[in-house]
């Protein structure tokens, strides 16, 4: 690809709280060890709301937002490797490790203390072309060049880093069933997992979406399962579904917060976490979950469910996925 326009259009957040604003900016140029690259579609992930929400409270200003990127590599720098020109890759949440901390040290970069993150630190995929660090690029087979793959890249991932963390567990509660929830629901029922699907007060349309993707049971947050679960998952930025959670699984059950932010978590009496029942968080994600997940999918067949917007409509997107009423994931495309 060597015909690179100068100007792009982008939604840029100029401060958080407010709509995002459609733009003509420069086409970023590519430091050394990064690339160029020609974004096909973006997700719009819940993180970005928490982003644009000013819940997240550092982010780089002016930003692109997006973090579930889709693309083919339009231009290279030097110091690059692992990637060629015109390859479809992957941009996902995490952007940049410093590789010398003692997190990165030990294994764990999802915790590094020098990190950069795609649509939050470093701008994202709101736009026609990104930048992106050549080596946290998820080289992706062509099937992938798609809006539907587009979630992949952080409801996927998260969720599959999430997943991962309820070991052996059998039933599983998912809490909060939208774009994490029904990738996830696939690749556990492939296993041979029981999924409990958890909504909203009277959201039965998220409840037979639940069935459809393979859960075993849906029912609202206040219902009990039908029988006690071995761990849960919660994907709704909700504090108060932690104790609700706890009580739901059985002794030495897990309970995993999937997401990067929280409400308030009331607090709870101890015997809902006595019996060596675990409470844990996900934080981010490493380069070694986009492999394990990317090559599961090989295996394993997963359809998302989307709803495509251009652009320019990102702010409708976001206002959407703010009322719940995105079935599934929320896709802007730009090729």
């Amino acid at each position: 690809m060597t015909d690179i326009p100068a100007s792009m259009n982008a939604m840029v957040l100029e401060h958080p709280r407010q709509p995002l604003v459609f733009k003509t900016v420069p086409v970023p140029k590519p430091a050394a060890g990064q690339v160029l690259i020609k974004v096909i579609a973006c997700g719009i992930c819940r993180t970005d709301l928490h982003v644009v929400d000013g819940e997240l409270t550092k982010p780089k200003l002016p930003l692109i937002p997006g973090h579930e990127i889709i693309g083919r590599v339009a231009c290279m720098s030097s110091r690059t490797e692992g990637v060629k020109l015109n390859d479809l890759v992957g941009v996902p949440w995490m952007g940049y490790t410093c590789g010398k901390c003692k997190f990165c040290k030990l294994g764990k970069e999802n915790l590094c203390e020098n990190a950069g993150f795609t649509g939050y630190t470093i701008d994202g995929g709101y736009a026609e072309y990104t930048v992106a660090d050549a080596r946290f690029c998820i080289l992706l087979s062509e099937e992938h060049g798609k809006a539907a793959s587009a979630p992949l890249l952080c409801a996927g991932l998260i969720g599959f880093r999430s997943y991962e963390m309820t070991e052996s567990a059998k039933n599983i509660g998912l809490y909060g069933f939208g774009a994490a929830a029904h990738i996830i629901t696939q690749v556990a029922v492939a296993q041979g997992k029981n999924i409990f699907a958890f909504t909203k007060e009277g959201d039965t349309h998220g409840q037979a979406f639940a069935v459809k993707m393979g859960a075993c049971w849906a029912g609202s947050s206040s219902n009990m399962p039908p029988e006690k679960l071995d761990a849960a998952i919660i994907f709704a930025p909700a504090g108060e579904l932690i104790p609700k959670a706890l009580k739901d699984v059985d002794k030495a059950g897990i309970v995993v917060c999937g997401g990067i932010h929280m409400s308030e978590i009331p607090s709870f009496s101890y015997d809902l976490l006595w019996g060596e029942r675990v409470l844990r968080s996900v934080a981010n994600l490493t380069r070694k979950d986009g492999v394990g997940f990317f090559d599961i999918l090989k295996q394993v067949e997963v359809n998302t469910q989307t709803e495509i917007f251009a652009l320019q409509q990102a702010n409708e997107a976001l206002d959407k996925l703010r009322a719940g009423k995105i079935t599934g994931a929320a896709v802007l495309v730009l090729d």
